[in-house]
């Protein structure tokens, strides 16, 4: 089966966009996935069009090959953008090769090891804070009261678990994200007593419409150095949250972290394949290793799920994206046994339903797998065009999130 074309395509997603790419073999059978350049990834696209030059006319089907050699054509510029125009392509091979045996991709990966997956509520209150609100259907959150409302929303919704990020309710509801250049505290990133105080209180509101058997999570995103996160997370480690996220490139002082908390810590989402998630392992840096299939491809996710389990770690998606990638993480979820619990994002735009023919099935807080071959869903291109991405992803970002 030979690749004889490819596109790439956009959707306006509110405060960032959806990305797409499609690939097209001599006899018509196409394979999709989900990409983000919306986050610390401008130029992606033209990335992922330079690689797929190398693949026109190539046979499709055995994608290990074709990922190893653009992983030796880019090895000078390995991880980062370069990674994940690799998994773009990746995933969409993946997809039409399940097409083309007409199964889904879990039997491509071992088969289906549990057929519904537990979910947790992502960005539980921050797309529905002032600066974002105005996308949604939703009432906005303005208060610790509509945290407390949110958290009986998800516990109603039978989820597992709400995961938040850090919120401030001194004036305009909004989130705090020094370490992303976008609030006071950056470039130094040390810990503030005050934020500490309003984090504590920010929990316990959530906790108070939770009820006691929701798990509740904290990102910390990349917002402090190593002081800071253990600052942090001392102040918190009472409240028996089910984990504290972090991002640090430093495996050493991630395990330190850990070794000072009771709480569990879950971390890796920024990293890219076995070279990347090694040394965290070798350090006992995690409780939770966090994997994004849209940026290692879910053949690599399968190999790091793999280097996890034999360091006895249990392994959770990396999913705030569209419902490709949702469908996508869900496949890598269902196949692998270390399988931890799978992240959404259920607050979005109105018409993220549209873009895809068949939306993730949700019931009572899980996702339940179907039969259909590969993803098991298809891109619908006039949704898509109705609603044209305008604005770069790190425009809508800034536009919307302040």
């Amino acid at each position: 089966m030979i690749l004889d074309s490819y596109e790439t395509l956009h959707c306006d997603a509110g405060w960032r966009k959806f990305s797409f790419l499609r690939l097209v073999a001599q006899d018509g059978t196409t394979g999709i996935s989900e990409y983000n350049e919306s986050y610390g990834s401008p130029g992606l696209t033209q990335v992922i069009e330079g690689l797929l030059q190398w693949i026109v006319g190539k046979h499709v089907l055995a994608h290990e090959r074709i990922s190893a050699e653009l992983y030796a054509r880019t090895r000078q510029a390995h991880g980062g953008i370069a990674q994940q125009a690799i998994a773009a392509v990746e995933n969409a091979l993946i997809d039409l090769k399940a097409r083309h045996l007409d199964v889904p991709v879990y039997e491509l990966l071992g088969g289906m090891i549990r057929e519904r997956l537990p979910l947790y509520w992502s960005h539980c209150g921050t797309y529905r804070l002032a600066q974002t609100a105005h996308h949604l259907d939703k009432p906005p959150v303005n208060s610790l009261d509509d945290l407390t409302r949110l958290g009986a929303e998800v516990a109603a919704g039978g989820f597992s678990a709400l995961k938040t990020n850090i919120f401030l309710f001194d004036g305009t509801p909004r989130m705090h994200q020094p370490g992303f250049a976008r609030a006071p505290g950056w470039p130094a990133l040390n810990a503030d007593r005050q934020i500490i105080r309003s984090l504590r209180s920010q929990l316990e509101a959530f906790r108070a419409g939770a009820g006691p058997d929701t798990g509740i999570m904290l990102d910390l995103n990349f917002n402090y150095r190593t002081e800071g996160y253990l600052a942090v997370t001392r102040a918190l480690d009472d409240l028996n949250l089910d984990w504290f996220e972090i991002d640090i490139y430093d495996p050493a002082a991630l395990s330190l972290i850990r070794r000072a908390t009771r709480t569990p810590i879950a971390s890796c989402e920024s990293l890219f394949g076995l070279r990347g998630y090694r040394p965290f392992f070798e350090h006992q840096a995690m409780d939770v290793a966090i994997v994004d299939v849209p940026w290692n491809g879910i053949w690599q996710s399968m190999k790091i799920a793999a280097l996890a389990e034999s360091f006895e770690v249990n392994v959770a998606p990396h999913n705030f994206y569209g419902h490709l990638s949702t469908l996508m993480s869900a496949h890598f979820c269902a196949a692998i046994p270390n399988f931890r619990i799978m992240e959404i994002d259920i607050d979005d735009i109105p018409w993220k339903d549209d873009i895809v023919t068949h939306t993730p099935d949700i019931v009572d807080g899980e996702l339940r797998l179907s039969d259909r071959a590969g993803w098991g869903t298809d891109l619908n291109d006039d949704a898509i065009h109705q609603h044209p991405a305008v604005a770069s992803g790190r425009e809508q970002f800034e536009r919307g999130m302040g």
